[in-house]
């Protein structure tokens, strides 16, 4: 398509992906087959919306929308029914980024203000109870649920902490600007975006063995893990 595709998060049993996509005009959320075939608009609506991730379970999508006039996280069915607010940020912050906890009781995500480069939170999945964790941006849960990758704010570097937000300890030395860290689905390493050179790089989960895995002159970004099990 000639239009902008981008942030592809796979479903849990690794049939369809979601993304993003500015075809109709303006950014909606979008899924397919993993083929590429059975496009659907699931958002279908006039204001901005930007996938998240998918309910470990396969039957939810949270997003982060503008529809209200301030930046909220929302949840909807996998069928694009169903649309929730979660947040309720009011117009001195913004809520985005929301990703789900293994076990899915859980979302991360990230809430800015102009004062604030990014904070992580994670709330019940009904919304309920808010806690701020750290500051940072992207966060990612590990497939045990025990851990979240995260990017400094400001500063570009890759961190791991507890879900409780303890023992946060840096991974990536290299004074970078990085992107949208990834957990392997075996939990051993993370894939994340350069923005420096624009190319994907993946090291263990202890930050050693850093590697480039895309090498090539173009921009390459938004890494992202196909489910264990699928043929």
């Amino acid at each position: 398509n000639p239009a902008s595709d981008y942030s592809p998060v796979w479903s849990p049993d690794g049939a369809r992906i979601a993304f993003g996509s500015d075809r109709d005009g303006n950014d909606e959320i979008y899924v397919m087959n993993a083929d590429g075939t059975g496009l659907v608009d699931l958002s279908n609506n006039p204001a901005t919306d930007f996938a998240g991730g998918w309910s470990p379970d396969g039957t939810k999508i949270g997003f982060h929308s503008n529809r209200d006039g301030n930046w909220e996280i929302y949840v909807m069915n996998a069928d694009g029914s169903g649309v929730t607010r979660l947040t309720n940020t009011q117009d001195t912050a913004w809520s985005y980024g929301p990703v789900w906890s293994p076990d899915g009781s859980r979302i991360a995500f990230v809430r800015s203000s102009s004062t604030n480069n990014g904070g992580i939170y994670v709330m019940n999945a009904d919304g309920s109870n808010v806690v701020r964790l750290t500051y940072g941006v992207f966060p990612a849960w590990s497939p045990d649920g025990t851990k979240i990758a995260f990017l400094s704010s400001p500063g570009g570097e890759v961190y791991v902490m507890s879900a409780d937000g303890s023992g946060v300890t840096r991974l990536t030395t290299t004074e970078g600007a990085f992107f949208e860290p990834a957990w392997s689905p075996d939990g051993t390493k993370i894939v994340f975006e350069n923005e420096r050179d624009g190319e994907v790089y993946l090291m263990n989960a202890d930050g050693s063995g850093l590697r480039n895995v895309t090498n090539n002159p173009a921009t390459d970004g938004h890494a992202a893990w196909r489910p264990r099990g699928h043929p």
